[in-house]
């Protein structure tokens, strides 16, 4: 088999191992072995020594899972009060009876008020735009502030799962100051990331709160089922132009990739279009291909059927030589080391 025909067009983003550092505060604080919980999600320990290496959302799915049965919390002990299993599926039953999305936040939110005592999460609609908003201490404790932004992410999830599709947003919010800006939040997002903002959360049209409640008892299995990996990809937004042109360019990876004049012709755009709606959904054109590149590369690293010249040579590279500069600087770590790491783990 060669190595082109591995291609697909279609690879997934990877995790950057901050946030795998910030999602284990809780259980260092708690003085639980951080290295055996990696080890049962597939995570090598040593990665935390590379800054900028990344990990699969297979093994972050799989270490919030580990986490959250280790420390018996759905908030992986980042709150300074333990979230009860089984709260995130009490929360669903609560909301799948309401007939819209803005009767079910309002009703989820009013549920996790009586759980949660390091935020009080709100829904605020104002002159059209509607928004969770997570509201915090002055000073909050960086394990309640991480807390703050799990809940977050994960009520969007839920929020898109209760219509059966993903509500675009206009803006993802911060406290923090722009130059702490959070890792990747755009890309995870789909949207623009705005600091210093006086509360965590995130904004939309406040005429999505309007769309009917479509999920049941009979689908709520399935999706207890498959969280938290459901919550990761399962709305990400597959027409956005970000994600267009990563299908473009993941078809071509192999050969000389097209500019971004010949990518806006594929779209029937121009160039001056293509950037604006790139900038508002927070990305630029180099940036996609060196993420996409990187993103195909641990995806390739994970088979070992793969050589080291094959994974090169199916990303674009003459040698191998230099792939494995690239990959170094996209990661912190040589590409054999990091097969090594992960294949070990596996």
């Amino acid at each position: 088999m060669t190595a082109t025909s591995h291609r697909t067009s279609f690879t997934r983003h990877t995790i950057p191992i901050q946030q795998v550092d910030q999602i284990l505060l809780g259980a260092r604080e708690r003085g639980l072995d951080v290295q055996r919980l990696l080890t049962r999600a597939g995570i090598s320990a040593a990665l935390l020594e590379a800054p900028l290496s990344r990990v699969t959302q297979g093994q972050y799915a799989a270490l919030i899972f580990v986490l959250r049965h280790a420390m018996r919390d759905e908030l992986l002990g980042l709150a300074s009060r333990p979230l009860p299993p089984g709260s995130f599926a009490q929360g669903c039953r609560v909301v799948i009876g309401c007939r819209t999305l803005g009767d079910a936040m309002r009703l989820g939110l009013r549920h996790y008020r009586l759980l949660l005592d390091d935020f009080v999460p709100r829904l605020q609609v104002l002159d059209g735009v509607a928004g969770l908003c997570l509201l915090t201490g002055r000073a909050p404790a960086p394990t309640a502030a991480y807390a703050a932004r799990v809940f977050s992410f994960f009520a969007y999830g839920l929020v898109a799962w209760l219509v059966a599709r993903r509500i675009p947003l206009l803006s993802v919010d911060f406290p923090h100051s722009r130059l702490d800006p959070i890792a990747e939040a755009s890309t995870l997002y789909q949207a623009p990331a705005c600091y210093e903002r006086p509360c965590t959360g995130w904004r939309f049209e406040a005429r999505w709160l309007d769309l009917p409640v479509v999920q049941n008892e009979q689908s709520l299995r399935e999706f207890m089922r498959q969280a938290p990996a459901s919550l990761l990809v399962r709305y990400r937004d597959q027409t956005s132009v970000t994600e267009r042109i990563r299908r473009i360019l993941r078809r071509q990876l192999a050969e000389e990739l097209p500019s971004l004049e010949d990518i806006g012709r594929q779209l029937a755009m121009t160039p001056q279009t293509l950037r604006r709606r790139l900038r508002d959904e927070g990305q630029g054109f180099r940036g996609i291909k060196d993420d996409l590149r990187r993103d195909a590369a641990i995806e390739c690293l994970a088979r070992p059927e793969l050589t080291l010249p094959e994974i090169a040579a199916q990303l674009g590279f003459s040698e191998a030589s230099t792939f494995h500069r690239a990959f170094k600087a996209w990661t912190g770590v040589a590409p054999g080391e990091y097969r090594q790491t992960r294949l070990r783990e596996r």
